[in-house]
C-alpha cells in the first residue's frame, strides 16, 4: 500500500503541459466563473436588494394606503359609531321623553281622577249643603209664609173688619140723612142714594132672570136679538162729533130698537140692554183714550133715552153694573137688595170691577170714561122731559152726595171721578146755582188742599199716587171755574 502511495506521488509529481494547461484553463474558467460567480452574485444581491428595496418601497406604499384605507375606514367606522351613538343617544332621548310621558301621562291622570274624586267629594258636599239650606230656607219660607199669611189674614180680616165697621157705619149715616130729610125729599120727589142703586140692582136682577133668560131659551128669539145686536155694535163705532151724523145714527138705532113690525117685549128689552152694553164699552175704550169723543156718544145716548121707551132705567142699571156706585154715588152696601151678604168676590163684582187682575188705576180710568158720557148726558139740552136719573139736578145731587160721603172721599177713584164733573159740566153749574155752586166748590176746594170735613190732612183721594194726581187736577179744575169771567 506504500508502494501504491509512492507511486501516485510520483505521478502526481510528474508535470504533463497539456495537463499543465489545462489545469491553468480550468484555474482561469475557475476564476473567470468565481469572479463571474461573484459579479453575478453581486449583482444578484444589488439586484435582490433593488427588488427588496422596491419591495420594501411598494409594501411601503401599500402599507400606507391600507393605512390610509384603515384610517378611512377607521374614521368611517367612528363617524358611524357616532352617528349610532347619536341615533341611540336620540332614541333614548325619544324613549326617555315617552317614558316621562308616559309617566307625566300617568300622574296627570291620577291627579284628573283624584281631582275629579275631590270634584265630585266637594259638588256632593255642596249638593248635600245645598239640599240642606234648601231645605232650611224652604222650611224658613214655609214658616215665613206662614207667618205672613197668618199676619195677612189678621189684615185682611182687620181692614174686612174696618171696611165692614165703615159700610155699617156709612149705611147707619145714610139711613139717618135719609130719614132726616125723608119729608122735605117725598116733597120733591127726589130719590135717596141707596133707592137710586137699589133701582139699578133690581133692574139689572128683574133684566136678567126675565127678558134676557127667556130670549136665551128661544132659538127664533135668539136669532132676531143677535141680528139686532149685530146691527147696533158697528153704529156706536161709527160715531163722529157731526150733528148730522149724530142724528143719522140716532134714528138708524131707533129703527133697529124699534122697527115698523115691533119686536116681542122680551127681543126689545134684550136689544135696550145691548145697546146700552155698546154705549159702555165704546165709553170704556174710546173716551178713555179721547176724552171729546164723548160728546158725540152722549149725544147719541141722550137721543135714544128721549126715544125708547124704558131705555132709562136700563142704561142706569147697566152703567151702575160697569162702574158701581159711582154713578149714584154710593158706597155699596154689605148686602145685596135681598139681604144676601156680599162676599168679597161678588162685592168686587157688583163695585163694577172687570176681573180679579184690574188694578184701581186701570178700573179708575175706566170708571172714568164711563162717568164722562153719564155727565154729558146730565148737562145735554133736551127738548122733552126725562127720567130724573139722565137730568141737571142728578149733576148737583151727585157733588151734594159725594161731599157727606167720607169713605167714597177717600177712594183714590174719588178725586178722578170728581175732575171729571168738573171738566164737563163745572162751568154750566156755576150758571146754574150760582153762590149755592161756589159754596159747594169751596167745600170741594178744601177737601184737595186741607182736608174734608174740616179734619186737617185727610184729604180726597187719599196718599196713592193716582189719588194725589187726580187731587191736583181738581184743584187746577176749581181754580179755573172760580175764575172764569
Amino acid at each position: 500500500m506504500e508502494d501504491t502511495l509512492a507511486a501516485v506521488r510520483r505521478r502526481l509529481n510528474h508535470v504533463d503541459p497539456y495537463e499543465e494547461w489545462e489545469k491553468e484553463t480550468r484555474q482561469d474558467a475557475f476564476r473567470v466563473a468565481r469572479k463571474k460567480h461573484a459579479q453575478e452574485s453581486v449583482q444578484q444581491k444589488k439586484a435582490r436588494s433593488e427588488r427588496r428595496a422596491q419591495e420594501d418601497e411598494r409594501r411601503a406604499a401599500l402599507h400606507e394606503q391600507q393605512l390610509k384605507e384603515v384610517e378611512a375606514q377607521l374614521a368611517a367606522m367612528n363617524l358611524q359609531k357616532q352617528r349610532e351613538e347619536e341615533q341611540l343617544r336620540a332614541q333614548w332621548k325619544e324613549r326617555d321623553k315617552q317614558l316621562w310621558q308616559r309617566i307625566d301621562a300617568v300622574i296627570k291622570v291620577e291627579e284628573e281622577r283624584l281631582r275629579a274624586k275631590q270634584e265630585a267629594e266637594r259638588k256632593e258636599r255642596e249638593e248635600e249643603e245645598r239640599i240642606k239650606r234648601e231645605a232650611e230656607e224652604k222650611k224658613r219660607q214655609e214658616e215665613e209664609k206662614k207667618r205672613k199669611e197668618e199676619e195677612e189674614r189678621k189684615r185682611q180680616q182687620e181692614k174686612e173688619e174696618e171696611e165692614k165697621r165703615k159700610l155699617l157705619e156709612a149705611e147707619r149715616e145714610r139711613e139717618e140723612r135719609d130719614r132726616a130729610d125723608e119729608k122735605e125729599r117725598k116733597a120733591l120727589g127726589h130719590t135717596t142714594a141707596f133707592e137710586d142703586w137699589k133701582r139699578a140692582r133690581e133692574t139689572l136682577k128683574s133684566m136678567k132672570n126675565g127678558p134676557m133668560k127667556t130670549v136665551k131659551a128661544d132659538k127664533t128669539l135668539k136669532s132676531i136679538w143677535s141680528a139686532g145686536r149685530r146691527a147696533i155694535t158697528p153704529k156706536i163705532g161709527q160715531l163722529t162729533n157731526d150733528q148730522n151724523a149724530i142724528m143719522r145714527i140716532s134714528h138708524e138705532i131707533v129703527s133697529i130698537v124699534r122697527p115698523t113690525q115691533p119686536h116681542p117685549p122680551p127681543v126689545y128689552i134684550a136689544l135696550l140692554s145691548s145697546l146700552a152694553k155698546a154705549i159702555l164699552l165704546q165709553a170704556e175704550t174710546e173716551v178713555t183714550a179721547e176724552k171729546k169723543s164723548a160728546i158725540p156718544l152722549a149725544q147719541v145716548a141722550t137721543n135714544l133715552l128721549m126715544t125708547l121707551e124704558g131705555f132709562a132705567d136700563i142704561f142706569w142699571a147697566k152703567l151702575c153694573q160697569r162702574s158701581g156706585g159711582w154713578p149714584v154715588p154710593i158706597v155699596v152696601p154689605s148686602v145685596d137688595t135681598d139681604g144676601v151678604a156680599f162676599t168679597q168676590d161678588t162685592r168686587r163684582k157688583v163695585l163694577g170691577y172687570r176681573d180679579a187682575e184690574e188694578t184701581t188705576a186701570e178700573y179708575s180710568n175706566r170708571v172714568s170714561g164711563l162717568m164722562r158720557v153719564y155727565f154729558h148726558i146730565l148737562v145735554a139740552p133736551v127738548n122733552q122731559p126725562l127720567d130724573p136719573i139722565v137730568r141737571l139736578p142728578r149733576y148737583w145731587a151727585f157733588f151734594s152726595r159725594m161731599l157727606k160721603e167720607p169713605q167714597l172721599l177717600e177712594s183714590p177713584v174719588a178725586p178722578q171721578v170728581l175732575y171729571t164733573a168738573l171738566d164737563v159740566g163745572g162751568l154750566l153749574a156755576r150758571e146754574v146755582w150760582g153762590q149755592q155752586w161756589v159754596r159747594l166748590l169751596a167745600l170741594l176746594y178744601e177737601g184737595v188742599t186741607v182736608g174734608y170735613h174740616g179734619s186737617e190732612g185727610r184729604l180726597i183721594g187719599g196718599q196713592s199716587p193716582e189719588g194725589i194726581a187726580a187731587r191736583v187736577r181738581v184743584q187746577l179744575e176749581i181754580e179755573r171755574i172760580m175764575n172764569a169771567s
